[in-house]
């Protein structure tokens, strides 16, 4: 089984990414959507966990030599911290904001201008929490090589802001694949793949356009 594959039907068996068309979750920006993703439940599952750091070390490579790993808070932190353990690199972490004491880092751990660094999220989505890490470590000089994260919704605006920020990215899976897993599983049907496709292309509005077909 390809990788891809497999680190998909890995989220969905332990239920870190959930598929629910016919009744959407509500996202913390108040979009309704059919796919929630939480990949940090991997790790609780040491197998499932395993097969995903493997997968960051294999596909980390594609980035050329580098050397430090750097997380985005906090999502990324647990996955990019595993991933610099198994290549015996030095890691560190980017906060969304600064502290507001001590000496209110942005950048905790240590890394210096002109290293090679290897950023890890766990999920893309527009790539906004992604983009403003990598634009801290380049304003600190830090030469990022790209952004890896283990899952992908694909969409068109994340790649348009990777590619504004001409920043490489790389997913260990993607919304596409998903999809397939999940029918190839008995998770949703036909019918209700075709509804999530639907999704990926017109987010914002297809909670509205959807009960319109109703």
């Amino acid at each position: 089984m390809a990788l891809e594959n497999e680190i998909a039907r890995n989220l969905l068996q332990i239920k870190a990414i959930k598929l629910n068309p016919q009744n959407p979750f509500t996202w913390a920006s108040g979009m309704r959507s059919p796919i929630y993703c939480d990949n940090r439940v991997s790790l609780s599952h040491p197998q499932n966990r395993n097969v995903i750091v493997q997968g960051l070390v294999t596909t980390s490579s594609d980035f050329g030599s580098f050397d430090a790993v750097c997380g985005v808070a906090t999502a990324g932190i647990a996955h990019g911290a595993l991933l610099a353990d198994r290549l015996n690199l030095p890691f560190a972490y980017v906060r969304s904001s600064a502290k507001s004491h001590g000496r209110q880092n942005l950048i905790e751990g240590e890394l210096t201008a002109g290293q090679k660094v290897l950023v890890i999220e766990d999920l893309i989505s527009t790539g906004g929490s992604s983009l403003e890490a990598v634009s801290v470590l380049r304003e600190h000089g830090i030469n990022v090589v790209g952004v890896l994260a283990i899952f992908d919704y694909g969409f068109q605006k994340a790649k348009d802001n990777f590619q504004k920020a001409d920043c490489v990215y790389k997913t260990l899976s993607h919304y596409d694949v998903l999809l397939s897993e999940a029918l190839a599983m008995h998770y949703i049907s036909e019918e209700e793949k075709s509804i999530l496709a639907s999704w990926r292309q017109n987010p914002e509005q297809w909670f509205e356009q959807l009960n319109n077909q109703k």
